[in-house]
């Protein structure tokens, strides 16, 4: 991979690698429910492993103020050991005492996880001395955590400058296929933007008319635009004051000659709960007490229609309340087409976002699109065109 230094570059053996990954993953009781992300780093944690190197994890995990032991890593990182069938060993900290003695105790290819880097308030000030405590207990630092990337944080960008600094694997794979995308697509390349609200996604719609041939907009956002271009949405979720903010995005994608895609159908209920009475009509039909809370059929074959001529697909939000049946039906065929297309080689997709990947998973498809991040707010930055902190320390000077 061009522009950043990857572990390609760096013998691993009997060096202590402080390997910055996300293990912040929902947990009840003391049990892990959803173990996507470390599933995610696993190869990448063994394969340093088995290259000799004493891997050194380092993680936050919630938002705690100061110790608490409702936020320790320490459920996680038996989690941890299960996946990659092997030992974990657990520091009940990140620096000092604990994790120095920790480290010191490690052989080549032994793993320890240090307590919750956010226990200290000098990782979330990225403070010079807090900085230099973690830098005392390894030899390079290797970022994978590619959902942390927008923090300039002490583990996620301070490192970068005391040690040695490489891309891991998995930010590797996640920078390639989003430069793919991207940077350098194969066009024409669409973009799927949903999701509720236009203010939240003003930056990203801007660089994404900058950047794609088509944009196709649904979820509650195409009601903003629809009410902009003077329909009823009735009692659908929108935010009239930005109807003006979404006529100009009009107007600015016409003069570029982009493509912007609207639903021409919706599915509609009287009130939003699962499974709730519900109809199709088309968009200049809906009456003043209908909720749109999907698109219909004829927009589905829209948008298929147009994911059948691109070339490339980066997609983030819904296209309705996917939530709950029957809701879910359009961002589910959309979805199944767009798996479809990548396996057949046609398309390279790329998706993220919280929403995105949950919707991903109740259509069954997140193993079948190209890429898809399970990174949230770095995603979104990505998309936005914002320069990442824990990516920008990885480039080659």
């Amino acid at each position: 991979m061009t522009g950043f230094r990857t572990l390609d570059r760096v013998d691993v053996k009997g060096k202590r690698i402080l390997l910055r990954v996300d293990l912040n993953v929902p947990v009840e009781n003391g049990v892990v429910t959803d173990a996507t992300r470390i599933e995610r780093v696993a190869p990448a944690i063994t394969e340093l492993a088995d290259k000799g190197g004493k891997v050194i994890l380092l993680s936050h995990f919630g938002r705690p103020k100061g110790r608490d032991p409702k936020h320790s890593l320490k459920p996680v990182a038996a989690e941890v050991a299960r996946i990659i069938k092997r030992p974990v060993g657990f520091a009940d900290d990140c620096i000092g005492e604990p994790a120095a003695r920790a480290v010191a105790a490690m052989k080549p290819g032994d793993i320890v996880c240090l307590e919750n880097t956010r226990f200290h308030p000098g990782e979330e000030k990225n403070d010079p001395a807090f900085v230099a405590e973690l830098a005392k207990l390894g030899d390079i630092w290797v970022n994978d955590a590619f959902s942390a990337a927008h923090r300039a944080h002490a583990s996620t960008e301070g490192l970068g400058h005391k040690l040695p600094a490489y891309a891991g694997r998995t930010m590797q794979a996640e920078l390639e296929a989003l430069s793919q995308a991207l940077d350098h697509p194969q066009r024409p390349l669409t973009a799927i933007v949903g999701g509720a609200k236009i203010s939240t996604k003003l930056d990203l719609l801007g660089n994404l008319l900058d950047k794609v041939n088509i944009l196709i907009i649904g979820g509650a956002m195409a009601n903003t635009f629809l009410l902009a271009q003077g329909k009823d949405v009735g009692k659908s979720l929108v935010e009239a004051d930005l109807a003006g903010t979404a006529r100009d995005i009009m107007a600015k994608a016409k003069a570029a000659k982009r493509e912007i895609v609207l639903p021409v159908d919706v599915v509609v209920a009287q009130k939003f709960e699962a499974r709730a009475p519900s109809r199709v009509l088309p968009v200049d039909k809906v009456g003043s007490t209908d909720m749109i809370l999907d698109i219909g059929p004829r927009s589905v074959e829209q948008v298929v229609s147009v994911l059948a001529r691109a070339k490339t697909l980066v997609w983030n939000g819904p296209f309705g309340a996917f939530e709950m049946e029957p809701f879910d039906n359009g961002t589910v065929e959309v979805a199944e087409a767009a798996a479809e297309l990548s396996g057949a080689g046609e398309l390279v997709s790329v998706a993220g976002g919280g929403d995105t990947v949950a919707a991903l998973n109740v259509a069954g498809v997140t193993d079948r699109l190209t890429y898809v991040s399970t990174a949230g707010g770095a995603f979104l930055e990505w998309l936005e065109g914002k320069a990442l902190p824990g990516v920008e320390v990885l480039r080659v000077k």
